[in-house]
């Protein structure tokens, strides 16, 4: 309860000053929707090889796009050069708490400078391949509901904490990123560090990027999303490597996207992602989507389960109607088949042999989105 009250106190006491200061925005989104799920793992259930349980119905948060509220400002100091800060914290819709690790800004929390040169940002913020990647994806149309796979690759969202980035200017619709961050252990600077780099393309029809992004075991580490471990990791020991590359076009009211992306968690497995898909506008407010995904595993010859080849392959269909420009009602569906023991519902977790359960898997939401 204390901690809620300080919570509150603090968000007042920014949005006081947001009143105050013409040059700070609040903005922020909110989306729930009812969801049905078939297959999952029972509650309470910590053995990912166990059996899947029944079916599951509910109210879930951030459904097309993640619930959060944001504070965003801009203070000019002459000859060009800005004084740039922006706070935003992810909440559930559904219960009204905080999401991921029950911090308050656990989405973003940044200060520092812009101007001709482009930006440099001090604190938690998103990686390049979440910034850049996630706008060639399924996720950026279905948003978390789909997004699954892509929690190996970071294109459905992830953060980098005690870090700095760098974001370039525009140049004829080019701009390069590249982010560091600190593992910030004593006589170990290495450990726990994380870095990451891309280039973005962005003018007319067409759009891609390339970026990667690796990060190290430690104490501290700076990658908040590190993925599954199959064997035991020592501190300074490689976590992930990661290179994604995408590209968009808009062929008339029809976007088409695709993007792959390459895994390699060292001496444990490797994945690849593989996806198509379109966003088709029937009218200006009514969207039909699509999306194909699969994904490829291969586990090292020393981990337990290498002999198979896991797959897993996701069909994602959907309808977003725009009642106005910051308000839209979607209805979306998406089932996921898995073969030679891949997880279904699951997909950090390459070593689940799920072969007594299930091997697919059929979720559906029907929501309603709202910005602010």
């Amino acid at each position: 309860m204390k901690k809620s009250l300080i919570a509150l106190t603090v968000l007042g006491a920014i949005a006081g000053a947001a009143q105050a200061q013409s040059s700070v925005t609040i903005y922020g989104t909110v989306d729930a929707g009812v969801t049905y799920s078939n297959n999952n793992v029972p509650a309470g259930n910590v053995d990912a090889n166990s059996r899947l349980g029944g079916s599951k119905f509910g109210v879930g948060s951030g459904n097309i796009d993640t619930s959060r509220i944001g504070f965003k400002g801009v203070e000019d100091l002459g000859g060009g050069l800005k004084a740039l800060f922006q706070l935003e914290a992810g909440f559930n819709t559904d219960t009204g708490g905080f999401e991921q690790d029950k911090s308050l800004f656990n989405r973003k929390s940044v200060v520092g400078l812009g101007g001709n040169f482009g930006s440099v940002l001090l604190g938690r913020q998103s990686d390049v391949l979440d910034d850049y990647g996630h706008q060639y994806t399924s996720v950026k149309d279905f948003g978390n509901f789909v997004g699954s796979p892509h929690v190996g690759d970071r294109l459905e969202g992830s953060r980098t904490q005690n870090s700095i980035r760098y974001n370039s200017p525009s140049f004829s619709g080019v701009t390069a990123s590249a982010i560091y961050g600190f593992g910030e252990e004593a006589g170990a600077n290495s450990n726990g560090q994380a870095f990451g780099g891309g280039v973005a393309y962005d003018n007319g029809p067409l759009g891609a990027y390339l970026g990667y992004y690796q990060s190290k075991a430690g104490k501290n580490s700076a990658d908040t999303a590190p993925l599954f471990q199959l064997n035991t990791v020592k501190e300074g020991d490689t976590m992930n490597k990661t290179f994604s590359l995408g590209a968009s076009y808009q062929a008339g009211p029809a976007r088409l996207y695709g993007n792959w992306s390459r895994i390699n968690v060292p001496e444990q497995y490797k994945q690849n992602i593989f996806e198509l898909g379109t966003d088709y506008a029937l009218s200006a407010p009514l969207h039909l989507l699509a999306s194909v995904q699969h994904t490829q595993y291969s586990l090292d010859g020393n981990t337990e389960g290498n002999s198979s080849k896991p797959q897993v392959t996701q069909v994602n269909l959907g309808v977003d109607y725009y009642l106005s420009k910051r308000t839209d009602l979607y209805t979306l569906a998406s089932y996921a088949k898995g073969k030679n023991g891949a997880p279904v519902g699951d997909y950090a977790n390459p070593a689940v042999q799920n072969d007594a359960g299930k091997s697919n898997q059929t979720a559906v939401a029907v929501g309603i989105r709202h910005k602010f």
